[in-house]
């Protein structure tokens, strides 16, 4: 594997995400594709194969750790988690052991214990002294029931013998099967060991079976991790006395060791082992001194560094049934690069550590709150729906207010969302406002001169300019140079503000948009006299810059804000459409960004293979634009949906289609949309949904679903 260590791995998207570990060499191709088409999900089918009565699968972000090292391996951590900050946490705490050689973690055998428990003996002592004797063939019996694990070099090792004495009187014999599982959990082995010799047992020793089955304190298999740290002296003594209180307290310890298992459960869960099981043995550990007590300590070393040590009880799996029905798992343990389940358990021993080691150092700093508050407000403006434009500064004002609450977030983004008449700060401005653009019918044919049918989202970007010492906006320096150089405008000073509410890369026009809007704040400003045609002109200059060769129905639908059936065909021509009804569209995206230079370049190439294939595609496409703008101006939405349920089949076969556009439609078509299909260039983006009385159902499909929408109100749409 290749160093572990990869910055701003949090500042990409999904899908770079995606595509930067399997750049690294973590992902393999394959399991990049599963990932990116969401295919390591388990089906409902499958699902009810696992379970009784299942209803569905329910889903949990599905997250990475990067920076660990442990025993001298670099090591990617899989995290299936939904409470903020630990992934966060881990990938910090990882990144600080580096320095000192990461994590060392040992084990003294990885032994499982299987208990059959003996009553009604007559003479306890004459019991066990039997049982003694009997031992070599007991062995003998025990390893005889799964011969196969022996071949693998695995099988019972030992039988030991524990008295106790229960509440009426009574002995109690336990007689422990240690049982090497290899590289498998070994639950269902042990268990299948214990039924088997059970009646052996009972027998040699003159008593009755009363429990046969595996014990989850695995304390044959214990996991030792250290780890040091270069701290202030001020925040080292801090932690080591938050680790002694946890010590004598066990209020504290609970708290305590919580986090520890934050950490582990998050592993275990997305490997497919059994958190239930890890997490009643590791707490029977803490307490099996009498007290419950850390897991961890922690101590000042002579040097001045922060010495950290824990042990764990792990008995874990890289083989089995859960590996096999469940692929999430298995993608999962790929990324570990473990090689045994004991690689598997260190790791896990180490992650404990390290997320005991955060959690820690932010009580001894900042507190924990401030962290979890950080990532809690990133959750609430993402559900809130908040542009990716305006995300970061909803988040800041979000932890400003001190009320990150959804209510709040929707409060933030319409105050944003103000008239400049309403804005003090703007009032001094000229501003320009452009549409975005919904295609209903005919991607990619429009750019080989068929007609394409799409609708504007009126008033959806807002520009202002204001005078400033020096040249100042947040979009492409090439961007703002082309529209600044054919306006003629050779004064730079000036502050360009964009207020948009249209997502960025996700085919709805943005760039357009928001070059239309530019011109018309300087046509404002400068006094310049320019009428729409101009506007137009001045726009697709910048789009051939983003988009390579575009066919103009972007910055056109910015432009003119009118649903229109349109066409470039060695220049543009377009028919604006008189609508009485307008269309009860929704849009909504993910994740994914397609490029659009990308799109047309790889549909060029694709068609230079095939063309007249492709062109009959074409021709397709270009009826069902034609005959949609009647329907469309007819208001009927049942056919014009039928119409954009058979594009969206013509856009997949062209090859612009991806796994998560796909299941969007497929959502909305399920929630009730009569047509669903991609709108813009396709490799990621935006779905367009058609629905006549029920678009607040689609939407709340969508949105539960973990996708972003806009439902276009009728102003926008018409």
């Amino acid at each position: 594997m290749s160093d572990s260590r990869i910055s701003g791995l949090y500042k990409l998207s999904v899908t770079e995400r995606i595509a930067r570990l399997h750049e690294l060499g973590w992902l393999s191709t394959e399991d990049a594709a599963c990932l990116r088409g969401g295919y390591h999900v388990l089906s409902a089918q499958a699902a009810d194969h696992m379970i009784e009565n299942a209803v569905g699968v329910f889903g949990m972000p599905f997250g990475v750790a990067p920076n660990f090292v442990v025993n001298g391996r670099e090591c990617l951590v899989p995290l299936v988690v939904e409470e903020p900050s630990i992934v966060a946490g881990l990938s910090g705490a990882a990144a600080m052991a580096r320095s000192r050689g990461g994590f060392e973690v040992e084990n003294d055998g990885s032994l499982l214990i299987g208990q059959v428990h003996i009553t009604d003996v007559g003479d306890a002592d004459h019991a066990i002294a039997a049982l003694e004797k009997a031992k070599p063939v007991l062995l003998d019996a025990a390893n005889a029931v799964h011969p196969r694990l022996s071949n693998r070099g695995g099988g019972v090792r030992d039988l030991e013998l524990r008295l106790f004495e229960l509440p009426d009187g009574r002995p109690l014999i336990a007689v422990h099967v240690l049982v090497d599982t290899c590289d498998a959990m070994g639950a269902n082995l042990v268990n299948s060991i214990c039924e088997a010799i059970g009646p052996d047992i009972a027998i040699a020793c003159e008593g009755h079976v009363a429990l046969r089955i595996v014990s989850n304190l695995a304390d044959r298999s214990l996991y030792t991790a250290r780890v040091r740290y270069e701290l202030p002296d001020n925040v080292r003594d801090a932690i080591v006395t938050a680790n002694n209180i946890a010590l004598v307290d066990p209020y504290r310890a609970a708290t305590h060791n919580k986090g520890v298992m934050n950490g582990v459960d998050a592993v275990a869960i997305a490997t497919g082992n059994d958190w239930r099981a890890i997490e009643a043995g590791v707490h029977a550990y803490a307490a099996l001194s009498g007290r419950y007590r850390s897991l961890t300590r922690w101590s000042a070393a002579d040097d001045g560094d922060l010495l950290g040590e824990i042990t764990l009880p792990l008995k874990v799996a890289t083989v089995g049934g859960t590996l096999k029905s469940n692929p999430g798992a298995a993608l999962g343990l790929a990324m570990t690069g473990a090689n045994s389940a004991i690689e598997l358990a260190e790791l896990m021993a180490a992650v404990g550590l390290a997320q005991n080691f955060a959690a820690l150092r932010a009580l001894a700093t900042s507190g924990i709150q401030a962290g979890h508050m950080k990532l809690h407000a990133r959750s609430v403006a993402a559900s809130a729906g908040t542009p990716d434009a305006q995300f970061d500064e909803v988040v800041a004002k979000l932890i400003d207010s001190g009320e990150i609450k959804d209510w709040k977030a929707q409060e933030i983004l319409a105050d944003m969302r103000l008239p400049a008449a309403q804005a003090p700060e703007l009032a001094a401005a000229a501003s320009g406002k452009a549409a975005g653009k919904v295609i209903l019918l005919g991607e990619h044919g429009v750019v080989y001169g068929r007609h394409a049918l799409a609708v504007p989202i009126s008033d959806v970007v807002n520009v202002s300019v204001t005078r400033a010492s020096e040249l100042s906006h947040d979009l492409p320096g090439e961007f703002v140079d082309v529209l600044l150089n054919e306006l003629g405008v050779d004064d730079k000073g000036w502050r360009i503000s964009i207020d948009s509410q249209l997502p960025f890369g996700k085919g709805l026009g943005s760039s357009a948009a928001i070059a239309v809007a530019i011109v018309r704040a300087f046509n404002s400003a400068l006094k310049l006299g320019l009428d729409d045609e101009r506007v137009n002109a001045i726009a697709f200059a910048s789009e051939k810059l983003a988009h390579g060769t575009p066919s103009g129905v972007d910055n056109t639908l910015a432009t003119f804000a009118k649903p229109m059936l349109f066409r470039n065909a060695g220049g543009v021509q377009f028919e604006s459409l008189d609508i009485s009804t307008p269309p009860p569209l929704l849009v909504a995206w993910g994740q994914e960004t397609g490029r659009t230079s990308e799109q047309v370049a790889g549909v060029r190439k694709r068609r230079e293979q095939s063309v007249a294939h492709f062109d009959y595609l074409f021709d397709e496409m270009d009826r069902l634009s034609r005959q949609g703008a009647e329907l469309l101006q007819a208001a009927k939405w049942e056919d014009l949906g039928a119409l954009m349920n058979i594009c969206h089949g013509l856009l997949n076969a062209i090859g612009v289609s991806t796994p998560d556009l796909e299941r969007m439609v497929a959502l909305a078509r399920q929630y009730g949309a009569v047509g669903a299909k991609i709108t813009g260039a396709g490799g990621g983006g935006s779905i367009v949904a058609l629905c006549p009385g029920n678009s607040s159902t689609v939407d709340t499909g969508l949105r539960r679903a973990g996708y972003q929408t806009l439902v276009l109100t009728e102003k926008q749409a018409s």
